[in-house]
């Protein structure tokens, strides 16, 4: 059975997708951006920055469906510039310190809003 997730502590979608979709204990969550969910706005600062407020929107999706940063099994991260991908990492790595996921980390040409950094997450129970 399908489930929408929604919740107002992360940015509403800016298209035609959900923040996430459960099916048989697996969350699936679309790409996050770093968009602050209080101002709907893109947050100003740099990679560790943009990255710490996706990483915040993960994170409360994860709760309003139930699940926590210890569920994730896989990510991916896509990168404006791969010249960020260290910083990046490193504000990554605080949220997923024992038994990390999986992950694969692309340079991509552009990101929606010009961002710097996008990451799609899947958990499962």
């Amino acid at each position: 059975m399908k489930r929408v997730i929604s919740t107002p502590n992360a940015p509403a979608a800016i298209g035609p997708y959900s923040q996430a979709i459960e099916v048989n204990g697996t969350l699936y969550i679309s790409g996050q951006v770093p968009i602050d969910p209080q101002t709907a706005q893109v947050v100003d600062g740099d990679i560790t920055v943009q990255t710490e407020q996706v990483m915040k929107n993960i994170g409360a999706i994860l709760e309003a469906a139930g699940y926590s940063y210890a569920d994730v099994v896989k990510s991916t991260c896509l990168l404006s510039d791969m010249g960020n991908f260290k910083a990046m990492n490193e504000v990554y790595g605080k949220y997923y310190q024992e038994n990390p996921p999986a992950r694969a980390a692309f340079a991509v040409k552009e990101l929606p809003l010009s961002v710097l950094v996008e990451i799609e997450t899947i958990a499962v129970k």
